[in-house]
């Protein structure tokens, strides 16, 4: 089984890839690991280092059924900030379009903190979370979780909160915005806890804000909330947290439900 940490290290963006089997998410390879790939091929490409990765779009336009190729080109560079789009194909067709935003910081006197994190038992007080392979695809065995509150996917609750520690099984030696994306989509979408039984969905686009460097960490909090559904559709938002109580990360979710 290729961890995370292994898989980047035979990463080679000039060169088509293929996703071992246990990255595979349905019919599709897992879309955390396409975004994550997404931007380390930026990184890989830019000899002369970016800014610090600010914010990104993603775009889902098909499944990755084929061996993947990723196209980057920087549309703007000022002084302080990079723009940079990043095609990542599935053989001929494209599979999904990310538009990234690496920007330095500024000094400005005005600062507004986030709220603090609610108090949750730290993860050694937590019970390890079976994965449960008729709910959770085959990628579910890269991440070690543990529930901290809320429901649980497939669970019947109309409660569309999840709450979890999540770590990577390995990602030592991965740049951290890299892991932090991957790691962010490890969870099952809250719109399944009010599931009885698995049924299709899927993402149509994804919104990720990093309020600052990315930084290593062991243990992250997802705390993912269901805002609304309506008409096959539903918008999901998803707040990170790393142990210190900082919130490290910021996402928003369009899903479509297929069944």
């Amino acid at each position: 089984m290729t961890s995370l940490a292994r898989l980047v290290e035979q990463f080679d963006p000039g060169e088509p890839f293929e996703a071992p089997a246990y990255w595979l998410q349905g019919g599709t390879v897992f879309n955390g690991l396409s975004a994550a790939l997404s931007l380390q091929a930026i990184l890989h490409r830019s000899a002369a280092g970016l800014p610090p990765l600010k914010s990104a779009q993603v775009t889902f336009i098909s499944p990755v059924t084929q061996a993947q190729t990723f196209n980057s080109r920087v549309f703007r560079h000022r002084r302080s900030e990079v723009s940079v789009t990043v095609d990542c194909m599935s053989g001929d067709d494209l599979a999904l379009r990310t538009t990234m935003l690496f920007a330095e910081p500024r000094v400005r006197q005005a600062t507004l903190e986030p709220l603090e994190c609610r108090s949750y038992k730290v993860p050694s007080h937590c019970q390890v979370q079976e994965v449960d392979r008729q709910v959770v695809t085959a990628c579910g065995c890269h991440f070690e979780m543990r529930p901290a509150g809320g429901s649980l996917p497939v669970s019947g609750d109309e409660n569309s909160e999840l709450l979890m520690w999540v770590r990577h099984q390995d990602a030592q030696g991965v740049d951290p915005a890299v892991a932090l994306i991957a790691l962010v989509d490890s969870l099952l979408l809250a719109d399944t806890n009010g599931f009885i039984d698995p049924a299709g969905i899927t993402s149509a686009s994804w919104t990720i804000d990093l309020l600052q460097p990315a930084a290593d960490g062991q243990w992250f909090l997802i705390n993912a909330f269901n805002q609304q559904a309506r008409e096959g559709y539903s918008m999901q938002d998803m707040e990170i947290w790393n142990e210190s109580g900082q919130r490290v990360l910021w996402a928003r979710q369009i899903v479509a439900m297929l069944t």
